[in-house]
């Protein structure tokens, strides 16, 4: 745990308080190596929150999170944690709108999982050749990165198999549906168990995100 001290200005009073450290969230050694590496120090008050509730592994998480408050290691090292990197079978799915923001994602991962063995996290993004994609799909990853319309594109050929699935993501869930990927959503979500935990992110909460919230 850090302790923080700092004066009142204009008050020879010594303040001090504690602020939490990643190692008191629940993480394992090798993500807090891998974290540590990365810079990262104190957890913001989204991966603070979330982190713990979600290493449970057994419920459903809706969190309101703007873009930069470190969404992305709220929800991904939980999953470091909760999956087994010793099966080829995959295990999580992270949805995002956007091309860049699936990539990052999985980079992020990838950084998260850096000690962890036998971890593989593929992107599915539209805009880039799709025969690549399914070789990387059928190399058998834990978590897979998707935008919505590629997954569905990648499930009506018989590539992806969801039937597996035990954690579901929903970032920028109010993007997604802005850009018109309701249907590409119900579709998806439809493939997958109806005993997954879904974590939804979404910087606000309109009707239809509250929808996908109350439906899955």
């Amino acid at each position: 745990m850090m302790v923080v001290e700092f004066y009142l200005k204009g008050d020879n009073h010594l303040i001090s308080f504690r602020m939490k450290t990643f190692d008191l969230l629940g993480l394992s050694t090798p993500v807090l190596r891998a974290i540590g590496e990365l810079g990262f120090e104190s957890p913001t008050p989204i991966q603070e929150q979330a982190i713990p509730v979600m290493l449970g592994g057994n419920q459903d998480v809706v969190a309101l999170a703007q873009t930069g408050t470190g969404k992305t290691a709220a929800f991904g090292l939980p999953l470091i944690e909760l999956l087994d990197f010793t099966k080829r079978d995959t295990q999580a799915l992270i949805l995002a709108p956007t091309r860049e923001l699936c990539v990052q994602i999985t980079k992020d991962m990838q950084n998260y999982a850096k000690y962890t063995p036998g971890a593989h996290v593929v992107s599915i993004y539209g805009g880039a050749r799709i025969e690549g994609q399914i070789r990387e799909v059928r190399k058998g990853p834990q978590i897979i990165a998707a935008t919505p319309g590629r997954l569905v594109d990648m499930i009506e050929r018989g590539v992806v198999d969801l039937s597996t699935i035990e954690f579901v993501v929903l970032d920028e869930a109010d993007e997604m549906l802005t850009m018109g990927f309701k249907e590409d959503l119900d579709l998806i979500l439809s493939q997958t168990p109806a005993e997954k935990s879904t974590w939804l992110f979404s910087a606000t909460m309109p009707r239809e995100v509250q929808r996908i919230a109350n439906d899955y």
